[in-house]
């Protein structure tokens, strides 16, 4: 790790700081994590308009350094998207506490009991860019599983995330719940040196470019939980209902084109390329969305022909790539070429041909007629998320309070020996008991 500097003494003292913190609140009770994130969210809605003043110089300054388009469009934070991020808070406060659940509960022998329990991870660090509602989902997600978190923002997004910051941990002081629980880093010296704090963060969660995340999965022992790319696609299937696939196609694509579960490639069957392309191009035109089509989807009227490279392209911008397939296997095997095992939708009135794609298309959201925008936390009713995962071991997909969690096994006895066992002179019952 020669590009990853060694932490600085005033990180392993903050870190530190978030890690004692983060043991008492893995054993605060519910309810005061409950409260705690109420009290954040009442703490954010009171400083509203500054955080608001915060984001519009955010905005201002990025824009005149020619951010790209699709970073401007996640980087706003304004009234409307500061309140859902609040009511996210609230949602995820009243959700089932995660922790303190036991799923196995077990009688080895008479007198010897073995549960297996939820508990917090410990401590978070999360590296993201140009997401400053992203600290809020964190944050309240970590508090709300009893987990520590070290959050590292983009340096565009540096006014909001401050703001947000002092906000949250002002909130934090009129609970129970300790404001170190939470750190914002600020240089990009600290967010390499975190990649070192093994020992002290024990999950980092990347929410950013493919280039970031690569980067953090390649300079660190700390497990790593996220995702690269969001290549996304939807298939219109033979027998897709063609007003229906329009609708779906387009809200995929256009209702927020820089999200990563945004459709990037479309892909249509031959025998209704003609009829579904002479309905969609139109409206994709009138929404502004740029078509790059393969030479069959061309001839059909789509306006620019692609490359090889459109077919392995997060756009996150109204552009979208096409290409006409001669059926389900040739569309499921582009997509396994192709495709970050992100969220890929069919459009079919065939429930056969359905399920099909979905038990054959290894993503960790796979859809029939709908949109690939409803991949996410919120939709989910998970109350946010802190990113989406498209690793093959859980947590996959959009992560929750759930994907927050570990276990613990629990044994209780009364001087019983392992020798016992080996010798014979006692035996197991393995019995299990209610839960």
């Amino acid at each position: 790790m020669n590009e990853v500097p060694v932490p600085s003494p005033e990180l392993l003292q903050r870190a530190g700081a978030v890690r004692r913190a983060a043991v008492d609140l893995g054993m605060a009770d519910d309810g005061q994590r409950m409260e705690a994130l109420q009290a954040m969210a009442e703490a954010l809605a009171d400083r509203s308009d500054a955080l608001v003043a915060a984001n519009r110089e955010d905005l201002e300054r990025s824009a005149a350094e020619g951010l790209a388009p699709a970073l401007m469009a996640r980087l706003k934070l304004d009234a409307a998207k500061l309140e859902g991020a609040i009511d996210g808070i609230r949602k995820v406060a009243s959700l089932r506490d995660p922790l303190g659940r036991r799923d196995l509960h077990r009688e080895l022998d008479q007198g010897l009991a073995l549960e297996r329990v939820s508990v917090p991870l410990g401590v978070l660090g999360v590296i993201f860019e140009a997401r400053p509602d992203a600290v809020i989902q964190i944050a309240s997600l970590a508090i709300r599983s009893g987990n520590g978190a070290l959050l590292k923002g983009g340096s565009e997004a540096r006014c909001t995330n401050e703001a947000v910051m002092e906000a949250l941990k002002a909130g934090l002081a009129s609970s129970a719940v300790s404001p170190d629980a939470l750190a914002l880093l600020t240089t990009r010296q600290d967010s390499l040196a975190l990649l070192r704090l093994d020992g002290l963060v024990d999950l980092i969660i990347p929410r950013g470019s493919n280039e970031l995340v690569r980067f953090i999965q390649d300079n660190t022992r700390i497990p790593v939980l996220g995702h690269a790319d969001g290549i996304c696609h939807l298939y219109v299937d033979a027998a897709a209902d063609v007003d229906k696939a329009v609708r779906v196609a387009l809200d995929s694509k256009t209702q927020y084109p820089a999200a990563c579960n945004a459709i990037e490639t479309l892909l249509v069957h031959r025998s209704v390329a003609a009829s579904f392309l002479s309905a969609a191009i139109p409206v994709f035109r009138k929404a502004g969305v740029v078509l790059r089509g393969d030479a069959a989807s061309v001839a059909l009227g789509v306006s620019e022909p692609a490359t090889d490279d459109d077919w392995r392209t997060e756009y996150l911008d109204l552009i979208l790539a096409v290409k006409v397939v001669e059926d389900l296997p040739e569309a499921v095997e582009h997509i396994r070429r192709f495709g970050s095992r992100h969220t890929e939708c069919i459009v079919t009135e065939d429930c056969t041909a359905a399920d099909r794609f979905l038990s054959s298309v290894d993503s960790a959201g796979v859809y029939h007629n709908c949109s690939t925008r409803f991949a996410d936390g919120f939709r989910y009713g998970f109350g946010a998320e802190v990113g989406i995962s498209t690793q093959t071991l859980p947590p996959r997909g959009p992560v929750g309070l759930e994907g927050l969690v570990t276990y613990r096994y629990r044994l209780r006895g009364d001087g019983h020996l392992a020798a016992d066992y080996a010798l014979g002179a006692s035996s197991f019952t393995h019995k299990d008991l209610p839960l």
